[in-house]
């Protein structure tokens, strides 16, 4: 028969800080307990995780629907315009970044977009359209078009 106990600390292949897990009492008795990684599981101390739990999915739930709803505000831009020097065939001076895109999402929108969270289908070098994804939250995205326009 197992032990339950709750996780202290993420313990590799076994669970996360927090988690509640059922283990053989010997590996609780000489490993998880000692070490400082779990302690034993009491009715208090469940109903205290699952209360953080329940605050923490409406904390994501809470993130999840205002990134919804900062999509929608970037898709209705349709298109981000960004202005480059131009040189031969079309090519423009040095190319155009993820930062490129924040900065000018953060000019018409008056939001700050995290450029990491940017990314351009192509490497924009040439004047043309092309598509970028933005990652708002845990599998939320917004895609955009980036047209590249002389100077």
């Amino acid at each position: 028969m197992g032990v339950k106990l709750v996780l202290v600390e993420d313990v590799q292949k076994l669970g996360e800080s927090g988690d509640l897990v059922e283990v053989a009492a010997g590996y609780a008795r000489n490993y998880l307990i000692p070490k400082g990684y779990a302690q034993k599981a009491t009715p208090g101390l469940v109903k205290a995780i699952e209360a953080r739990k329940a605050k923490e999915r409406a904390r994501l739930a809470a993130l999840r629907e205002a990134a919804i709803a900062k999509r929608g505000s970037i898709e209705a831009l349709g298109k981000v315009i960004i202005y480059k020097q131009v040189g031969e065939n079309d090519s423009i001076f040095g190319t155009v970044t993820n930062q490129d895109v924040a900065d000018a999402l953060k000019t018409l929108l008056g939001e700050e977009i995290d450029r990491r969270e940017i990314t351009l289908d192509d490497n924009i070098n040439a004047i043309g359209t092309y598509g970028a994804k933005i990652r708002l939250a845990h599998e939320v995205f917004a895609t955009i078009r980036v047209e590249v326009a002389a100077a």
